[in-house]
C-alpha cells in the first residue's frame, strides 16, 4: 500500500505564486509515475501535470508556462510550483501516484488540499 501526504495549500491573491509537496510512504517501490489532479466546485476532476521516473514531463495546456512538476526520486516527493495563478486554478489539488499492485496498473490518492486564488 502507498500513503500520499500533500501539503502547501492555501489563499493567494491573482499573480502570486504557491508550492505543492506531495510525500510518499509505504510501498513506494511500486510507484512509476507521479502528478496533481484539481478539482473545482461542480467540476470533474482534471490532470494538472504527470512525471514520469525518467522526469518526462506533461501539462495540462492551461497551466503551461506557469507551472512547473518536478519529483525526488531520492525521497518519494513529487512537487508543483505555481507561479501566476489565477482565479481559475482556485480546486482542491490531488497528488497521485501511479504503480503497480499485485502486477496490475493501480493509482493512489492523496487527500487533497485547497489551493484558493483571489483576483
Amino acid at each position: 500500500q502507498v500513503q500520499l501526504v500533500e501539503s502547501g495549500g492555501g489563499s493567494v491573491q491573482a499573480g502570486g505564486s504557491l508550492r505543492l509537496s506531495c510525500e510518499a510512504s509505504g510501498s513506494i517501490f511500486s510507484i512509476n509515475t507521479m502528478g496533481w489532479h484539481r478539482q473545482a466546485a461542480g467540476k470533474q476532476r482534471e490532470l494538472v501535470a504527470v512525471i514520469g521516473i525518467n522526469g518526462s514531463t506533461s501539462y495540462a495546456d492551461s497551466v503551461k508556462g506557469r507551472f512547473t512538476i518536478s519529483r525526488d526520486n531520492a525521497k518519494i516527493m513529487v512537487f508543483l510550483q505555481m507561479n501566476s495563478l489565477k482565479p481559475e486554478d482556485t480546486a482542491v489539488y490531488y497528488c497521485k501516484a501511479g504503480g503497480l499492485r499485485g502486477g496490475y496498473d493501480y493509482d493512489w490518492w492523496g487527500q487533497g488540499t485547497q489551493v484558493t486564488v483571489s483576483s
